[in-house]
């Protein structure tokens, strides 16, 4: 029975990665306002009833994606030894997501980009900020010993890691990252960062 309801669970959470990914997809072809459901669906090969199944719209299908992603970075972060300093975790954390040859970083570039451009995906990242995002600054809270609430360090930490990663990723896609690979640009991104962003000489 457990071994059956697992995999039914693995089968769920794969359609719904895959729902996920298509709608990112599709959108950053034709524009938010050129997909629909129905096209989300084909292109994951499914009908629209299991895309309704796991979603209530496109808009909640894109985000998917930026919510499974935070969810695994809490993961990630949780699963560090605690004796290891919080930049250390999170430098190893953000260059293996940068490397990971299972993503495609045109579209990990793709989704920041689609929120930016709608407003409604804008207005469900503000709702998913509240309850999803939290999520990794209280891991980020407990690792440091600081209070998500009153204390600005996790929150700024947050920030910076999310910004950097972002930052990364364009580069790495553009034609002026002078041959480095993500990996490297990451890590020289968190070490200024480390060292409090000096103005260069």
């Amino acid at each position: 029975m457990t071994s059956s309801t697992g995999l039914r669970d693995r089968k769920k959470a794969a359609t719904r990665a895959a729902l996920s990914a298509a709608a990112v997809r599709l959108s950053r072809v034709h524009g938010l306002d050129g997909v629909t459901a129905e096209a989300i669906a084909a292109e994951a090969d499914v009908s629209t009833r299991t895309f309704h199944n796991y979603f209530a719209s496109k808009e909640d299908a894109i985000l998917y994606q930026a919510e499974a992603s935070v969810q695994e970075w809490v993961d990630a972060l949780r699963a560090c030894p605690e004796d290891e300093s919080i930049w250390d975790s999170l430098e190893r954390l953000a260059v293996a997501y940068v490397s990971d040859t299972t993503r495609d970083i045109e579209e990990m570039c793709a989704l920041p980009r689609l929120i930016e451009e709608s407003p409604a995906l804008m207005v469900k990242t503000m709702q998913m900020h509240n309850n999803v995002s939290r999520l990794f600054g209280e891991a980020l809270a407990e690792r440091t010993g600081t209070d998500i609430d009153s204390d600005l360090y996790p929150n700024l930490l947050q920030v910076a890691i999310g910004g950097a990663v972002k930052t990364v990723l364009e580069l790495s896609i553009s034609e002026n990252a002078q041959g480095r690979t993500p990996a490297q640009l990451m890590t020289e991104a968190l070490a200024l960062i480390r060292r409090g962003l000096p103005q260069p000489n």
